[in-house]
């Protein structure tokens, strides 16, 4: 693994990897106490997590009812964030997510604005049906999302740390929902489909969630020990290999770099945030496996929540039924090849 440098001198290897195996065990007693809640899931479960621990947001996109709010609010108090949810809805505005500044007066008369902060302020913001909510309301977060501050009546405003947004969305298909701009979109580190759950899960759910008493979770670890993680994480060597493999599917995924179906199907693909995304959250989930260093299938697993929401078909590939997963899954399989 060689001798890390870090901004703060020179990390050694024992170092290194004792902080891996500190990290391991907490993920572990993470994985189990969120396990007591929320049935079935792995993938969504651990694809949510590995977004929080690369220091990044996910959009969560599912039909109603499949507990996307129950486990981002799970995962507050697993992993002591204080947390405030917003629930969005077309008649919401930006001040109601970044707060305003109100008037006071004090007894001599003189006035004077002061800030009241909104509930973006948190660590854990749960935006509730982000897609209900107007196009000049989802912006308000845009900026936030991206520089970790808020800009109201010409001052900054620094958002707690860490900070996540953690946001569900609605399928498009449904009444009522205005789709997020590309631009917004790019700020997730993933998008999380959350499907229907097994059968065996689903009568879990049935018989743990219809009694008196429901399973309650408990904190495992606080704001000060996700930041150890998210900067060990950012820590992890990525051999040349790895690195080589992530450059190759991005680039494979934009339409004029000499993919054949790329070129017929993509309308724009990725830019080099999703290379980004996937660099971390290929880190993220082999600790999150047990593992000091990424691999290949690291990369091709995470392909499909990191690159799917960047990018976009040819109405020809539409007309076709084709989607956004098949153009991906297509790549991958090219990649293993």
């Amino acid at each position: 693994m060689g001798v890390m440098k870090t901004t703060d001198g020179a990390l050694d290897e024992k170092a290194i990897i004792a902080a891996a195996e500190k990290a391991l065990g907490e993920i572990a007693v993470i994985r189990k106490e969120v396990g007591k809640v929320i049935f079935g899931q792995e993938s969504v479960v651990e694809q949510t997590l590995l977004a929080v621990l690369s220091g990044g947001h996910a959009l969560l996109v599912g039909v109603p009812g499949l507990a996307k709010t129950k486990l981002v609010s799970t995962l507050g108090t697993v992993l002591g964030l204080s947390s405030s949810r917003i629930q969005f809805t077309p008649d919401l505005m930006p001040s109601d997510i970044l707060g305003s500044e109100v008037m006071d007066q004090d007894e001599n008369g003189r006035r004077s604005f002061r800030f009241v902060p909104g509930p973006i302020f948190t660590q854990l913001l749960m935006a509730d049906e982000i897609n209900r909510a107007s196009p000049r309301t989802q912006s308000a977060l845009l900026q936030a999302m991206q520089e970790y501050h808020v800009t109201v009546a010409g001052q900054r405003n620094d958002l707690p740390q860490p900070f996540h947004v953690l946001a569900t969305q609605n399928p498009l298909e449904q009444e009522g929902t205005y789709p997020l701009p590309e631009a917004q979109l790019d700020r997730f580190l993933m998008q999380v489909d959350v499907g229907y759950p097994e059968l065996a899960a689903e009568r879990q759910i049935l018989l743990e969630t219809t009694g008196i008493h429901e399973n309650e979770v408990h904190g495992v670890i606080d704001a000060k020990q996700l930041q150890d993680i998210q900067h060990l994480i950012r820590q992890m060597p990525v051999s040349e290999k790895v690195v080589d493999a992530i450059l190759a599917l991005v680039r494979s995924a934009r339409p004029g770099n000499g993919n054949a179906a790329t070129d017929k199907n993509v309308a724009w693909g990725p830019g080099p945030r999703a290379g980004q995304s996937l660099m971390l959250c290929a880190r993220a989930r082999a600790l999150y496996d047990g593992r000091l260093a990424p691999s290949i299938d690291d990369i091709m697993a995470l392909a499909e929540p990191v690159l799917q929401h960047r990018m976009a078909l040819t109405f020809a590939a539409r007309a076709e039924g084709m989607t956004v997963r098949d153009v991906i899954t297509g790549l991958v399989k090219q990649a293993k090849a």
